[in-house]
């Protein structure tokens, strides 16, 4: 049994929402510059020249990337051989989020649903746990901001629908999507296991490698075609018009039952903050 304090897990919280409020992750950068080079429309690449000036800006002073800091969601895999000392590890990354906040002079955006009265410290934090084999503790940190969030859908399909009915509903909801969630965005698609699952599934997919390939080949052939089709749109970046609408589609799946085909698409914005670290 190997023990970590609790008190190791806030720090290191803390430190992964902080840094990953200022910098750009290398993949998106990639991506983006990847963009700008290939963007037809001047309007499309003047945003995206905008958009990767910001993240310098950010490094260079230190600052958040967008005044958006989001909710802290996380999704944690805890080895089966890992004990927490000291407080509960729900409470441990709790702790940490508080930190990082508040250390980080960010906004504060969770609210009750009901009053909008502001809860002051961006907690609770959203935490998704899976136990897995071994001794490590895997922390994987995503900052969810409402623009991005709003525009995220699932629907219950027929099974007959198939995948051309996947591909049709989430282009669809990419073209009602429009500037909101701002684009260039990174599209994560969950399909298969319930109404819930479906909806975690397709956030997960959005910490694969912007630019990687679906280890499944039926997925991979689908993301390139939502791609293509999501980038015939027309939005392009934050709404300006032009061929980059999305960076990338990430699809998970899963079985789900006989009756049912669960469809999730979650949204990343041009500059989705996540990070992980393992401990």
């Amino acid at each position: 049994m190997r023990f970590i304090t609790s008190e190791s897990i806030s720090n290191t919280v803390k430190n992964l929402i902080i840094s990953s409020s200022i910098n750009l992750p290398e993949d998106t950068r990639k991506s983006l510059e990847s963009a700008l080079e290939k963007e037809i429309s001047e309007s499309g690449k003047t945003v995206l020249s905008q958009i990767l000036l910001n993240a310098d800006i950010a490094k260079i002073e230190n600052k958040p990337l967008c005044q958006d800091t989001g909710l802290a969601v996380f999704f944690v895999e805890i080895g089966a051989d890992v004990a927490v000392k000291g407080k509960n590890l729900t409470d441990a990354i709790n702790d940490g989020t508080r930190a990082g906040y508040s250390e980080g002079f960010l906004r504060k955006s969770t609210c009750d649903p009901l009053t909008r009265k502001n809860i002051g410290d961006n907690t609770p934090a959203i935490i998704h746990y899976d136990v897995t084999d071994g001794d490590r503790l895997k922390i994987m940190y995503s900052a969810k901001g409402g623009g991005s969030e709003n525009m995220s859908k699932i629907k219950m399909l027929r099974p007959s629908d198939g995948k051309d009915g996947i591909i049709d509903f989430v282009v669809e909801t990419m073209r009602a999507a429009g500037p909101n969630p701002c684009p260039p965005n990174i599209v994560g698609i969950g399909i298969g296991g319930n109404f819930e699952r479906s909806a975690i599934l397709a956030k997960k997919s959005l910490f694969r490698e912007l630019g990687s390939r679906n280890d499944d080949d039926e997925l991979d052939e689908m993301e390139r075609i939502i791609f293509e089709k999501v980038n015939n749109i027309g939005t392009g970046p934050m709404g300006f018009g032009g061929i980059y609408t999305a960076l990338g589609v990430h699809i998970i799946k899963e079985p789900c039952h006989i009756a049912s085909l669960p469809v999730a698409v979650n949204l990343g914005c041009h500059s989705y903050k996540h990070d992980e670290t393992v401990i």
